[in-house]
């Protein structure tokens, strides 16, 4: 099963997705401009297709996503202002 969410903010919109399969939930978040996923995606693949892209890990929904800590990004994603350490909600944020 997948449930969509439409993240609505005063600068744009964004698309969150969770996914469920057999032994895990894929949780990510589109803007415009990048994503912010779960530790269930592969950052390598990001990086090498240059995807404005942030990890957090160990969330099963949009709402933990938000609140979690991003652990890893792309160098894309560095280069518009995305840190580790930031909330997976603020780094959504910079790629509105």
């Amino acid at each position: 099963m997948m449930k969509e969410t439409v993240i609505r903010w005063d600068r744009g919109m964004a698309l969150g997705y969770e996914v469920e399969f057999y032994n895990a939930i894929l949780v990510f978040a589109q803007a415009p401009r990048g994503f912010v996923m779960c530790g269930y995606l592969n950052m390598a693949a990001a990086e090498k297709l240059g995807d404005i892209a942030a990890v957090v890990r160990g969330v099963s929904n949009i709402d933990e996503l938000f609140a979690a800590k991003v652990e890893e990004i792309s160098t894309a994603a560095a280069k518009i202002g995305v840190k580790v350490g930031m909330t997976g909600k603020e780094a959504l944020e910079k790629m509105m």
